[in-house]
C-alpha cells in the first residue's frame, strides 16, 4: 500500500481517477491511479495550517436557547452512550457461512478477499475451530460439487455419502454441540445451474423439484444437520420438507426458510410479507431475508408481524464491497463492518448469516476492543 502512504489522494474526486486493484494478494496491492481532470480536485488545507491560522470562534448569541430537552446531554460521554445503547450484538447472533470442496487444499475465492473454498477435511475443521474460539458456534455449509456429479434432476443432492453429508458427520464427530445449517438447494447439483428441474418449455418444474428437495433435506438431517434451509423460492417447499422430515422421525430438525429472496421484485414489500406468512403457516421455524442491507425495511416489517426469529443474509456482494473499499482506504473497514451488522440487529434480525462472522466476533471478544458505536 506504499502508493497510498506516500501521497494524499484526498484532493481527488471519486470521478477523477480510475482504480484497478487486485485485492486477493495478501502482501501487496497493485494499484494504478490516473488523474483525469485537475479541475475536479477538491481544495485541501493542511491540518497544521488550520491549527495555526484558526482563531477562537466569536460568540454569535448572548444567551442560550431555552430548550426543555437537549438530546446531546445523553451522548456526552462514551460511558453514557454505552449505557443507553438500545441494540447489542454478540457472536451468538452470527451464522458463519463456509464454502467446501472435495479436495484438501484451501483455494482463495478471487471475488471475496480473505475467503477460501476449504478442503472438507482439514481446512474446514481448522476454520470452524477458529470460529468457536471467538464464540461463533453456528455455521452454514455451501458445497462446490464437481461437474461430473451434476445432472438434470440433481440426484447427488440426496447422496448420503455426498460432500455435505460427509462434512456434517465429520464436524459433529469433532464438535458435537456445533449448530450446523445446511442448504436445501438444487442449483449446486443441477447440470443446468438453475434452481430446479427444467421442463421442455424451459420453465422450472415446481412440484417435481420439491420432490427432490424433500429427499435432500432428509439426507442432510440423517447426516446430523440441526437446521435445513429451504432457499429455493418454490411454492409449497416448506410444508413439503416439514412433512418429509416428520415422516422420517426428524421432528427435532428446524427449518430456516429463505422467505424473502432475490426472486421477489425488490420494489414489493407486500409480496415479501405474503411469502413470509405462507412459509410460517407451512411450518418454518426461522424466516430469512436475503440480501440483508437492502432489505432493512422488510426485516422491520417482518419483526413487527411475526413471533418467529428473523434471520438476515449478508450476501457475498455486501461483504466484497466493504472489503474492496477498505483495501482502497476509502473507508474504515472495521467500523463500516460493525455498523452494518448492528444496523441489521436494530432492524430486527435475530440471526445474521455473514462472511464477517469470524472477523467481527474476534473484535467483540477482544478485551481491549474499540467501542465502534461511540
Amino acid at each position: 500500500m506504499k502508493a497510498f502512504e506516500q501521497k494524499s489522494y484526498l484532493s481527488l474526486n471519486a470521478a477523477s481517477y480510475n482504480v484497478r486493484i487486485n485485492p486477493f494478494r495478501r502482501t501487496e496491492v497493485s494499484c494504478q491511479l490516473q488523474e483525469i481532470d485537475s479541475s475536479m480536485k477538491w481544495p485541501v488545507i493542511a491540518h497544521e495550517e488550520v491549527l495555526v491560522k484558526s482563531k477562537p470562534a466569536e460568540p454569535v448569541i448572548h444567551q442560550p436557547l431555552h430548550l426543555s430537552r437537549r438530546a446531546r446531554r445523553n451522548r456526552k460521554s462514551p460511558t453514557q452512550r454505552a449505557a443507553f445503547q438500545e441494540t447489542n450484538i454478540s457472536p451468538d447472533n452470527f451464522i458463519y457461512p463456509v464454502f467446501i470442496h472435495q479436495g484438501e487444499v484451501d483455494i482463495p475465492i478471487k471475488t471475496m478477499p480473505g475467503r477460501y473454498m476449504l478442503g472438507w477435511r482439514h481446512g474446514l475443521i481448522e476454520e470452524v475451530a477458529k470460529a468457536r474460539d471467538v464464540g461463533v458456534n453456528s455455521i452454514m455449509l455451501y458445497p462446490k460439487v464437481p461437474d461430473t456429479l451434476k445432472s438434470p434432476i440433481g440426484e447427488e443432492a440426496f447422496n448420503d455419502n455426498g460432500l455435505v453429508q460427509r462434512a456434517v458427520g465429520l464436524l459433529k464427530a469433532r464438535f458435537p454441540d456445533l449448530v450446523i445449517y445446511t442448504d436445501v438447494n438444487f442449483d449446486e447439483y443441477s447440470s443446468s445451474g438453475h434452481g430446479g428441474i427444467i421442463g421442455e418449455d424451459g420453465v422450472i418444474l415446481n412440484d417435481e423439484t420439491i420432490h427432490q428437495l424433500r429427499k435432500q433435506a432428509v439426507s442432510q438431517a440423517r447426516a446430523g444437520a440441526d437446521v435445513v434451509c429451504t432457499s429455493e423460492m418454490l411454492d409449497g417447499r416448506v410444508g413439503a420438507v416439514r412433512a418429509a422430515l416428520d415422516a422420517k422421525g426428524f421432528h427435532h430438525v428446524s427449518i430456516m426458510s429463505y422467505s424473502v429472496n432475490y426472486q421477489i421484485n425488490p420494489a414489493n414489500s407486500r409480496e415479501a410479507l405474503v411469502e413470509a406468512r405462507e412459509d410460517e403457516a407451512e411450518g418454518a421455524d426461522i424466516l430469512m431475508v436475503k440480501p440483508a442491507l437492502p432489505s432493512l425495511d422488510i426485516i422491520r416489517l417482518l419483526k413487527d408481524q411475526t413471533l418467529l426469529p428473523i434471520g438476515a443474509c449478508q450476501v457475498s456482494g455486501e461483504y466484497s464491497m466493504i472489503k474492496a473499499a477498505g483495501l482502497l482506504k476509502m473507508i474504515d473497514e472495521e467500523k463500516v463492518m460493525m455498523e452494518s451488522l448492528i444496523c441489521l440487529r436494530r432492524a430486527g434480525a435475530d440471526l445474521i448469516l455473514t462472511y464477517f462472522a469470524l472477523q467481527a466476533a474476534t473484535i467483540l471478544c477482544h478485551e481491549n476492543k474499540r467501542n465502534y458505536f461511540n
